[in-house]
């Protein structure tokens, strides 16, 4: 289908309501990502948006691009180094804030395997109820509608989302739409940048956190040399010998630095073409290279 008949399914099916603009801008982010937007692996959130450089009370309404938790882990299989993921386990019941005749989970807590060096290696992240759940007013302690229906569901999936993210660095650190705070519609400051959304503040917690012995232990993994800050000598792609299998990097990775070249307003091509390296035979120093390249023209 073409473009105008895609922004129709769209505003008719997955983003009902949502204006045209925002649509375009959710098709965009997955363009860039090579996601198939009818799949919705991202959310657009109303927010009230502080307007940069406008006054004290200088507000309007936007539409914001969040991942889902199905992004990351299509992005984490694309890497052909998902080596599973467990199922979450779940602390002592505690009173839901606001409303103390229900009870929630004080924490979740699940495991993201990745294959590294051969080792399956374990990543594992815990999250607590008061950290994650989204109340119903930014200024208010009862959940809303969703985390008062699937408290132990939506806690999950912010545990794994985390641990993805520290499983798959690259993935980048956007939360998920799951993991905002407040009530589509409250307020929070974002600077205009587009479609990443920024990370909101979080409530400090107020229920006693798990004793130390009862804790994950920490997960120990061997450390690599960060990639050089300085650009090396370009060569030319064609005299590279071609890369192994094993050693190539995988389209999450592309994806990865192609996000990260549109957010900084550059093309990829022009990037990779610098630094003498060719998708055909991308190699995994190489995405170290490019990678520590982007950084330098955001620093």
């Amino acid at each position: 289908m073409n473009d105008d008949e895609l922004l129709d399914v769209l505003g008719s099916s997955i983003y009902p309501g949502a204006k045209p603009a925002s649509i375009k801008l959710a098709v965009g982010y997955c363009r860039a990502a090579g996601l198939d937007p009818l799949q919705k692996p991202v959310h657009l959130v109303p927010m009230r948006v502080k307007v940069p450089g406008g006054g004290r009370d200088d507000y309007e309404w936007r539409d914001v691009v969040m991942p889902g938790i199905g992004l990351y882990r299509t992005q984490a299989s694309r890497t052909g180094e998902l080596a599973g993921i467990d199922e979450p386990e779940f602390g002592p019941d505690v009173a839901m804030p606001g409303m103390t005749d229900r009870v929630v989970p004080q924490w979740a807590r699940v495991t993201v395997y990745r294959m590294i060096a051969g080792q399956r290696v374990p990543f594992t992240a815990r999250e607590f109820w008061t950290e994650n759940y989204a109340t119903k007013r930014s200024d208010g302690d009862a959940p809303n509608a969703m985390w008062a229906r699937r408290p132990y569901g939506q806690l999950a999936k912010c545990a794994e989302a985390q641990a993805l993210r520290k499983a798959f660095p690259e993935l980048g650190s956007q939360p998920t739409a799951d993991e905002t705070l407040v009530e589509p519609g409250d307020v929070f400051d974002a600077a205009p940048v587009a479609p990443v959304a920024p990370r909101v503040a979080r409530k400090p917690a107020t229920i006693e956190q798990a004793p130390e012995a009862d804790r994950a232990p920490p997960v120990e993994v061997e450390q690599r040399d960060p990639a050089p800050a300085s650009k090396p000598t370009a060569k030319p792609a064609a005299s590279k010998p071609a890369a192994s299998g094993g050693d190539r990097v995988g389209a999450g990775e592309v994806a990865y630095l192609k996000n990260k070249a549109t957010a900084l307003g550059v093309e990829l091509d022009e990037v990779l073409s610098g630094e003498g390296v060719a998708l055909d035979t991308f190699t995994r120093e190489e995405f170290a290279r490019v990678k520590a390249a982007l950084m330098a023209r955001d620093a």
